[in-house]
């Protein structure tokens, strides 16, 4: 819930500049809804794409409050965030939820960006394995294989706390999930699946972040909303 439309153009025009020469990597920003449409005007030509950071699963009706898929695909939208950890933790939103949203959004020919990630007493009880396998399978039970899909992993324990994954436990929960994925859809389809990290990322860990085998690249949270930050975590190889 930051930049309004006037603090987003007075963002992307001081961002944009700055990943001119990053065109190779899949860009995506996720405003609030009131920012859309200042955004679109400012991105619709270019190659950075944006999306949604909820929908409701519902294309109208009296759901006041809610904002429809039809609605944000008409303003340009390509991607939309599913499960994010905020709405599990703040608003208690579930995986039978997020299965439902998901289905409706490849249905409007957009793409689901589905977050998972455990919380510090999951971790501690030692349920990591167990907790990302039914967000995973509970939150694709509708999802159609031949549809696009972004997961993102964040571990909600390292999320604002202090705390960091280490590269290596970043790895560890990012090949659970690969190999959930492959279980359930198969190796191929797996495999092409991008999974992004979104736990705290920086551009001071973001490099050895990018070195692991099954991180496909970030979901950016606090560093997003510095133009320097956020154009220098682009800047490591992936």
């Amino acid at each position: 819930m930051n930049l309004g439309p006037k603090a987003a153009t007075g963002f992307l025009n001081e961002f944009i500049p700055q990943i001119q020469n990053q065109a190779h990597l899949e860009w995506v920003i996720f405003p609030p809804y009131v920012t859309l449409p200042a955004v679109k005007n400012l991105l619709e030509k270019s190659f950075i794409k944006y999306g949604a950071q909820n929908c409701s699963p519902k294309p109208e009706g009296a759901l006041t409050g809610e904002i429809s898929l039809p609605m944000i695909s008409e303003m340009g939208c390509k991607y939309v965030l599913v499960g994010h950890s905020e709405r599990r933790q703040v608003f208690g939103e579930t995986d039978a939820q997020c299965a439902e949203k998901i289905k409706a959004i490849t249905d409007q020919g957009l793409t689901p960006m589905y977050c998972v990630g455990e919380t510090q007493k999951q971790r501690d009880a030692g349920e990591t394995e167990k907790v990302l396998q039914k967000q995973i399978l509970e939150g694709l039970s509708q999802w159609d294989p031949s549809q696009p899909l972004v997961i993102a992993y964040e571990p909600v324990w390292a999320i604002g706390t202090g705390k960091v994954a280490t590269p290596q436990m970043a790895e560890e929960a990012h090949g659970l999930i690969r190999q959930t994925l492959a279980g359930k859809f198969g190796a191929p389809r797996s495999a092409e699946i991008a999974i992004l990290y979104g736990g705290s990322v920086k551009p001071e860990n973001s490099p050895e972040l990018a070195m692991q085998k099954n991180i496909d690249g970030f979901l950016v949270g606090g560093a997003s909303l510095q133009p320097k930050s956020f154009a220098q975590i682009g800047l490591i190889p992936l």
